[in-house]
């Protein structure tokens, strides 16, 4: 089970049918911040928010004879497709393991799986009938359980699936076709306000100049603040294509203007504006880290080097918009944080999957350590903090949140400024099924002190809403001046109030809408990149 060395067992693949996974990744790509089924923050857009998308009306399967919700071993229908996949899986080398099935044996599959290794299996409504769903992704798409928090939000807001190899590029690459640049509500009911939050260098969008802050005022000619044509608006924030061009009006401090982007596969910089600031209590590290994924961990690791060798003595970590990722990207940050003497022997995350145990761990197998090493072998650069401030809010989530959890859970002072985080104290192996992979939740995350009930988030010690008039990484930006001024024991700052500043429509509180637009499941979670097949 050891996630943090580069022999670590992969993800066992049995392996919904193609056009149908398409279809619904699509539809959560539009749906981002209206929900579907997962989300760094949860909850549904309303107020005539979008984007707004109605499921596709599809007659549901005749019946096939015999019982299709009797439960069966997910082993015994494993690969059985109705549109079974040939050649070679880039993912493992081998042919693809798919056989010819049906669309019913994929849903039993579905379901076998959900009672082997769901979470809250128990949960689980019973009256639901697989005849009622025309695909296998339908029918998981109901498969979790209908509990609420004690905030009243879904229990289960993050149940997904994605399109296999699209998965696949993106957890090994980072690579999606896009503009390079993130949208985030500022206002999701008209009169809406969406901006740009920041764009990845190199980019489309980096290439036309567009910054932080830029305000989208129309998509291919279409109103964005008081619209209602949102088919035009979806699919231009959302491009599917590379080479798929759209024309965006901004408006750019006083000045507007108008930009066509065409979509490129865009590699994303998961660690960006890595700096020292002088104080006049010391010099402070700060860096912008948006995504546990693979290619993140040697930018760390750079960073942590710079901060070192420029003798930083505290740290403000930036991870607003990080929604998650691999466990052992988290793990190692935390430890690069913190000292070998707080970590040595300590417990970042322990797995809690439901009583039956579903992949056969012992109780060794599911405690996650801090990697006090790279995956090459080579020893962490260490900043022996006691204390460390990381800016937050509704799209901190997953991953990012074990950040925090882990390090308090070894009595490292964690301050939080800017929003309430999106509570996701859990995570799931993704599963891949004929083209398509499914994330359920599985386990539980609990630090060294067992605590992981933050189904509703961490509350920030001091509330600041988003400041898009500045750069990340500016020390006037309004979290990050914050953070400064907070430094070494001082009050959060009057000013920095979310009441006190413009634009956001909630701030700081459990359950705040996400503000950022179109991210993909992968960038909503927490991965643990190995686990044997159940049962």
């Amino acid at each position: 089970m050891n996630s943090g060395n580069a022999n670590a067992r992969e993800v066992p693949r049995s392996t919904g049918s193609g056009s149908a996974a398409a279809a619904f990744v699509l539809a959560c790509a539009v749906l981002a911040l209206a929900g579907c089924g997962g989300g760094g923050g949860g909850g549904g857009a309303s107020g005539g928010g979008f984007p707004i998308i109605a499921p596709p009306s599809v007659a549901p399967p005749a019946a096939s004879g015999g019982d299709d919700d009797a439960i069966l071993a997910s082993s015994t229908v494993a690969g059985l497709c109705a549109a079974p996949r040939t050649g070679i899986d880039p993912e493992t080398g081998a042919a693809y393991p798919d056989k010819p099935g049906t669309l019913t044996q994929e849903k039993r599959w579905v379901r076998g799986w959900i009672d082997e290794t769901y979470l809250w299996f128990g949960e689980v409504p019973a009256t639901l009938k697989a005849a009622d769903y025309a695909t296998p992704v339908a029918y998981f798409s109901v498969l979790k359980t209908p509990a609420l928090t004690a905030s009243g939000r879904a229990k289960d807001r993050f149940h997904y699936v994605y399109d296999t190899e699209r998965f696949r590029q993106l957890s090994q690459n980072g690579v999606a076709p896009g503009y390079g640049m993130e949208f985030a509500f500022l206002r999701n009911s008209r009169p809406r306000d969406l901006r740009i939050a920041f764009t990845e260098p190199g980019s489309p969008a980096a290439a036309a100049g567009i910054g932080r802050g830029a305000k989208v005022l129309e998509v291919d000619g279409v109103d964005v603040i008081d619209g209602t044509n949102t088919t035009v608006i979806n699919r231009g924030i959302s491009p599917t294509a590379v080479g798929e061009s759209h024309t965006f009006k901004l408006q750019e401090g006083g000045a507007t203007r108008t930009v066509t982007l065409a979509a490129a596969n865009v590699t994303r910089t998961p660690v960006q504006n890595v700096k020292s600031i002088d104080t006049a209590s010391g010099r402070v590290g700060y860096l912008l880290f948006n995504d546990h994924i693979t290619t993140s961990e040697t930018q760390l690791i750079a960073a942590f080097n710079q901060f070192r060798q420029d003798g930083v003595q505290d740290l403000v970590l930036d991870m607003r918009y990080n929604g998650g990722g691999q466990l052992n990207i988290a793990s190692r940050l935390a430890a690069m944080v913190s000292s070998s003497g707080a970590t040595s022997g300590k417990t970042f995350e322990r797995l809690a999957f439901n009583d039956k145990n579903p992949f056969h761990l012992t109780a060794a197998q599911t405690v996650i350590p801090f990697y006090g090493t790279s995956r090459t072998g080579a020893t962490l650069p260490r900043l022996a903090l006691s204390q460390v401030t990381v800016l937050v809010g509704p799209d901190t989530c997953s991953a990012s949140e074990s950040v925090v959890n882990s390090l308090r859970g070894i009595d490292v002072k964690v301050n939080l400024v800017g929003g309430a985080t999106c509570g996701k104290p859990y995570g799931f192996f993704p599963q891949d099924n004929c083209g398509t992979s499914y994330f359920a939740i599985q386990f539980q995350g609990v630090n060294a002190k067992g605590f992981g009930d933050y189904g509703d988030g961490f509350a920030p010690d001091c509330a600041v809403a988003d400041d898009f008039d500045h750069a990340l990484g500016d020390p006037s930006e309004a979290r990050l001046a914050a953070a400064l001024a907070m430094r070494g024991g001082g009050a959060c700052p009057a000013s920095a109030s979310a009441k006190s500043l413009p634009g956001l429509e909630k701030s700081g509180t459990a359950g705040e809408q996400p503000y950022l637009l179109d991210r993909t499941p992968l960038r909503e979670m927490r991965l643990f990149d190995a686990a044997p097949a159940p049962g």
